[in-house]
């Protein structure tokens, strides 16, 4: 039977802030190689048998990243689900069940993975999916179990009964529980990942919360195809309870099963989680950018943007980007979640953006800023445009700095190449497009008494961004 890998990406990571932001969350980091987090999980089935074209449920606000992450891998999704919010595990997934019957009929294998965790042994992976799958087709619902390497307190087990029956599922424990739990060898890690029928699952869900289901299938018949979307009923979907897989179905069926998986699994859920699963040098140090270290030892050391210099440091976290620095030992990695919450109760956009803005047709970042002015380097990818659009609030100033323009202002369209410039009034509809082959470099200068981003209105959008 064919395996249909079902992805969720609805995640923003706040505990791997400050790379990981709201709007461009960990799961599209390249935290471990060449690939980001997104990428592998697909790539991890390669050379696994008969396995589908992957089925990806996300947040509305990261469809076109993970649109284009996907182009680059040449890797064309089965579909891309849109949530308009968040409602947890269990919903995401019976989006995904109820697409892939309404397209295969006579049932469908789900291989269930979040977008990003990190599994650095594929064949013994491959392995565990074809003993899961042996006891999906038989109506199992199959979750894998990590072969513990210590007595992790940051996440949930599972305590294995006989065969691969699960005879209970363990909230996290304290470190003494833990380490009683791996001392005695009935225990695995709880994953997250399932491999189950689409009918099983529905069929469960239907048992223990028939409420979500018929929510979730209201919100999935009312939804519609927006290119390479599928955007479900907003205001259906908004109704539905948040719940996940584990406490929605998995904790109360009797059919749930068990698989141990020793792969080297890891969820990166913390920046100690990814000091663990990298290299290190002969001192114990993972080191990412421009850093110089002496007398440092145990340390994870980033720098996107600027020089970083350690000296004397143990056990310590510095993680380095162009509009923040996060320093912290590694024991309270988990408090991290704390500045990302308080930085969303002060209003501050550090939570949310880089200050490299990714859009569907590039990119935009911020070089200065003042009163009643700023400046942005934009990048506009090759065939990609920007919105037919006019602000209420300010002008613009646009110089090419690098390939060709053809610009709209008001009901006049020209071209614009290398050194020249132009100016787009207040209130002046326009539009910038690339015609090139190459990346489209600008600077624009904005001034006036208003500079938010909320000051758009959009008549024409080829990303149907318009209201």
């Amino acid at each position: 039977m064919k395996i249909n890998p079902v992805i969720l990406s609805g995640g923003s990571g706040t505990r791997l802030w400050p790379l990981s932001r709201e709007h461009y969350p960990k799961q599209l980091l390249c935290l471990l190689g060449e690939q980001t987090l997104l990428q592998q999980t697909v790539s991890r089935l390669d050379g696994a048998g008969n396995v589908a074209a992957p089925l990806l449920v996300c947040n509305e606000e990261h469809r076109f990243l993970i649109a284009e992450q996907l182009r680059q891998m040449g890797k064309p999704p089965a579909d891309i689900i849109l949530e308009p919010i968040g409602r947890n595990t269990a919903p995401a997934l019976t989006l995904a069940a109820l697409a892939l019957l309404k397209h295969s009929p006579d049932d469908a294998l789900m291989l269930v993975m979040p977008a990003d965790h990190v599994i650095q042994h594929t064949a013994k992976f491959h392995d565990a999916v074809k003993e899961g799958a042996a006891l999906a087709e038989k109506g199992r619902l199959v979750t894998f179990g990590i072969v513990p390497g210590g007595p992790e307190t940051g996440y949930g087990y599972i305590k294995r009964g006989k065969g691969n029956d699960v005879e209970a599922f363990v909230e996290k424990p304290d470190a003494g529980t833990a380490a009683q739990y791996v001392a005695s060898g009935e225990y695995l890690w709880n994953s997250g990942m399932f491999l189950m029928l689409a009918s099983a699952w529905l069929e469960e869900l239907n048992r223990f919360h028939p409420a979500m289901l018929e929510t979730c299938k209201a919100a999935y018949d009312g939804g519609k195809r927006d290119a390479d979307f599928y955007r479900v009923d907003r205001q259906a979907f908004g109704s539905c309870q948040s719940n996940s897989i584990d406490y929605a179905v998995m904790e109360e069926t009797e059919r749930a099963a068990v698989v141990a998986l020793d792969a080297g699994w890891s969820d990166i859920g913390a920046w100690s989680s990814l000091w663990d699963a990298s290299a290190h040098d002969a001192e114990g140090n993972v080191v990412q950018g421009d850093v110089y270290m002496h007398a440092t030892r145990n340390a994870l050391l980033i720098s996107q943007h600027r020089f970083v210099a350690a000296v004397g440091l143990d056990d310590i976290i510095v993680v380095e980007t162009p509009d923040a620095v996060l320093v912290a030992h590694k024991n309270h990695a988990q408090d991290v979640k704390e500045v990302v919450n308080r930085l969303k109760s002060d209003k501050r956009s550090e939570y949310q953006t880089h200050r490299r803005v990714y859009r569907p047709w590039g990119t935009y970042e911020g070089v200065d800023a003042g009163a009643r002015f700023q400046v942005k380097r934009l990048v506009v990818n090759p065939g990609a445009s920007l919105s037919l659009q006019m602000h209420h609030h300010r002008a613009e100033h646009w110089i090419v700095v690098k390939g060709t323009a053809r610009v709209t202002r008001g009901d006049e369209v020209f071209m614009l190449t290398e050194n020249q410039s132009t100016y787009i009034p207040l209130g002046t509809t326009h539009r910038l497009e690339n015609p090139g082959n190459i990346p489209l470099e600008i600077i624009e200068v904005q001034s006036g008494s208003y500079l938010g981003e909320d000051d758009i209105v959009r008549f024409e959008d080829k990303y149907n961004r318009t209201k």
